[in-house]
């Protein structure tokens, strides 16, 4: 039988390295995303996060980080996590398909110029896809955050942040890492960046 340290530190270990791997295959990409949502929230408009499970937590928690504050004290950020109104997504899931919980939210809330963030480990989940398919006939800027080889959202998202493995709790780990870089590198561009 394994040694229960032993389990942890190669947890570590893995976690570790997917963040290596992160950053080694989506430095340009991530800093590309940066860019994109600081010109977005500069000219007023707002970020959408959707996504199931652990990934809707990470939605909401993305969300809170813009909208109270990250690491500074700083204006509230506009961003609303698609993932938080049970009567929302009952009353869709029930009157239609949980298919349609983000997408139908995406029609109500989103606008031109707003961000669609999606959070899908798979990058297959039915309801992240069908929100970026009509985020993107509503000329929203989609930002994926997937997981194994990026699935199908990959190639329908203007910005795709990819963690190259199949083990489900390392790409989450991953994506709050980069999540929390994003507010952070947000927060400097808007306000300690003199010229943004």
């Amino acid at each position: 039988m394994e040694d229960i340290e032993d389990i942890i530190i190669r947890s570590f270990r893995e976690s570790i390295h997917q963040k290596e791997v992160f950053i080694n295959e989506n430095l340009p990409r991530l800093v590309k995303v940066v860019t994109v949502l600081t010109e977005v929230l500069k000219r007023g408009n707002k970020v959408l996060l959707f996504g199931n499970g652990g990934s809707a937590a990470d939605a909401q928690h993305i969300a809170a980080e813009f909208v109270n504050r990250f690491m500074i004290e700083r204006p509230p950020l506009p961003a609303i996590a698609l993932t938080t109104d049970t009567s929302v997504l009952t009353s869709v899931a029930n009157d239609y398909d949980f298919s349609e919980v983000f997408a139908k939210q995406i029609r109500a809330l989103g606008h031109a110029g707003d961000v669609a963030w999606g959070i899908t480990t798979s990058g297959t989940s039915s309801n992240v896809v069908k929100a970026f398919e009509v985020a993107r006939r509503m000329d929203m800027i989609c930002v994926g955050f997937t997981g194994k080889d990026g699935g199908v959202v990959a190639g329908m998202v203007d910005h795709s942040l990819n963690v190259s493995t199949a083990s489900v709790p390392r790409v989450q780990e991953v994506h709050m890492t980069a999540a929390h870089v994003i507010c952070e590198m947000v927060d400097y561009k808007l306000f300690k960046c003199p010229d943004g």
